[in-house]
This record gives structure tokens, C-alpha cells and sequence, in this order.
């Protein structure tokens, strides 16, 4: 498993914390930054986006003070199913139904160990198919149109 993994300045700290939990677990993960002090979350999130694209099985985590702009930023990106997640439960979900394949997360709005129990459960939770790839066709045949 191959997790690209970006934040904005907010989210400096918790993502190297983020990084090696993951490492430490056997996880590759790839670092696309910021190590500056103001960061534009919008380009972090764009980058995350792409870069899940073009590695096709891969994931990301995405990371800004609340976890909402970058969110919207990755699902710019044609293809990418980023879903914002602050509760543990929610992460099953976003994976079992909507097989999202970026995790947002809120640097100033989860504490690290419930972003850890997110991303666990994030990562070890398989898309269920069925109805949900239904749905999720239906939003790819839109994306298409485009």
C-alpha cells in the first residue's frame, strides 16, 4: 500500500506524526509537503489529488486546519472521492460506501489519536461494491460528461 500524504502549514506537525505511524507500520508513504509557513491548502490538495490518479491502488490524506478546503481542492481532481472524516466511525464508512481514495483531515479540529484511529480504520476497511458501485458509477458517467 503506497499512502501520499500532503498538509498545509496547520497541519505540519500532525502529518510527520502521521508519517511515521504509517512507516512504522510497513506503509509507504509519500511525503508532499508543506514545510513553509503559510501554505496554500488549495494546491496541497490538488497535488494530493493528482498524484492518487496517476498511481492507480494508491491513497492519500489530505490535511488543513478544518479539512474542508482541502477536501474541496482534491475533488477537483476528476476521479478523486476525498470525504472530510473527525469521527472514528465515519472512516469505515467513506471506505465501505464511497470507496474514497483521499482522506481529509482537520489539523485544528482532531486530536491526533483520533486522527490515528481514523486512519486505521480508513485503511483497513474494503469497499463493499455492490449498490455502492452503482451510485459511484453514476458519479464517474457525470464526471465524464464534463
Amino acid at each position: 500500500m503506497k499512502i501520499y500524504i500532503g498538509s498545509d502549514h496547520t497541519g505540519v506537525e500532525v502529518r510527520q506524526a502521521i508519517i511515521n505511524y504509517l512507516e512504522n507500520q510497513g506503509i509507504e508513504v509519500v511525503d508532499l509537503g508543506t514545510q513553509l509557513e503559510k501554505a496554500n491548502y488549495a494546491e496541497i490538495g490538488i497535488s494530493v489529488g493528482e498524484h492518487v490518479i496517476n498511481d492507480p491502488g494508491s491513497l492519500g490524506i489530505a490535511i488543513c486546519g478544518t479539512g474542508i478546503g482541502i477536501s474541496i481542492a482534491c475533488n477537483k481532481v476528476s476521479g478523486i472521492r476525498c470525504a472530510l472524516v473527525d469521527r472514528i466511525d465515519n472512516a469505515s464508512l467513506i471506505k465501505e460506501h464511497n470507496n474514497a481514495n483521499v482522506l481529509a483531515l482537520g489539523a485544528r479540529t482532531t486530536s491526533l489519536d483520533d486522527m490515528l484511529k481514523i486512519i486505521d480504520a480508513y485503511i483497513n476497511t474494503p469497499f463493499a461494491g455492490g449498490r455502492h458501485q452503482e451510485r459511484l458509477q453514476t458519479i464517474s458517467d457525470y464526471e465524464q460528461k464534463k
